[in-house]
């Protein structure tokens, strides 16, 4: 209790919290993408449960990351060599969770220009989305997403309290955010199609990553703010021109 009472008077440890919240927050937003996409082939009224299923799963499990930081490390030694490049448990991770992403975004893609209009999700939702599949896809691709957070916070700070104080505040963040941006890619088929060149963009940058190429998370985020920006010009557009 002394300890914590130490940490919470630690001008150090409220500025480490606040840039780990900003940058949960920030890492958040493609797994909310995500999960706009796949609870919106829900029945309307099955959406919000999926969204709350999902992220409560995945703050157990975050939780659970931090409670074995040792093993998560151990997950980034080498592991066996290809054409002279080590992998680690995380590279594969990486590059599982990527070509999941891929192949995700293609074929939703593929859906949705194969069949039109009649393809975009109603109150009904889509024929073949099931409530458990679509929480464990959430969950799948969270520990994706967990691993590389986790690793990055632990490099930030060394306060477990402070880490879990940041994952509890960045999900409750997301939880909020996660029924406006479900529904507003759900009403602006063109913002969908978007969502899902993001993710075509992520999974490129989650394989890249496994395989030893780094590319710099502030260029993904630039050209995802840049795209986003010029959708929000068009979106206007058609308003004003209505």
């Amino acid at each position: 209790m002394h300890a914590l009472l130490e940490l919470l008077s630690d001008p150090a440890a409220w500025a480490a919290l606040a840039t780990l919240v900003v940058m949960e927050v920030v890492l958040g937003v493609d797994n909310l993408i995500f999960i706009s996409i796949l609870t919106n082939k829900l029945p309307e009224a099955r959406r919000a449960a999926a969204r709350r299923a999902g992220l409560g799963m995945a703050v157990v499990l975050r939780l659970m990351l931090l409670g074995s930081v040792a093993q998560i490390f151990a997950l980034t030694e080498p592991v066996f060599s290809l054409a002279g490049h080590p992998f680690s448990w995380r590279d594969l991770i990486l590059i599982a969770g990527g070509l999941f992403l891929l192949w995700k975004a293609t074929t939703e893609i593929h859906d949705r220009l194969a069949g039109g209009e009649e393809r975009t999700p109603s109150a009904a939702g889509v024929a073949g989305a099931t409530f458990a599949g679509t929480v464990t896809q959430i969950l799948l691709l969270d520990v994706v997403f967990s691993i590389d957070s986790i690793i990055t916070a632990v490099g930030m700070t060394d306060d477990i309290p402070i880490m879990v104080t940041a994952v509890l505040i960045s999900l409750g963040a997301m939880l909020a955010a996660a029924g406006p941006l479900t529904r507003f890619v759900a009403h602006n088929p063109t913002v969908l199609m978007l969502a899902l060149g993001f993710l075509l963009l992520i999974g490129t940058a989650l394989i890249a990553d496994g395989m030893g190429v780094h590319l710099p998370k502030g260029y993904i985020y630039a050209a995802m703010a840049f795209s986003a920006f010029v959708e929000a010009l068009n979106l206007l557009a058609r308003r004003r021109r209505r």
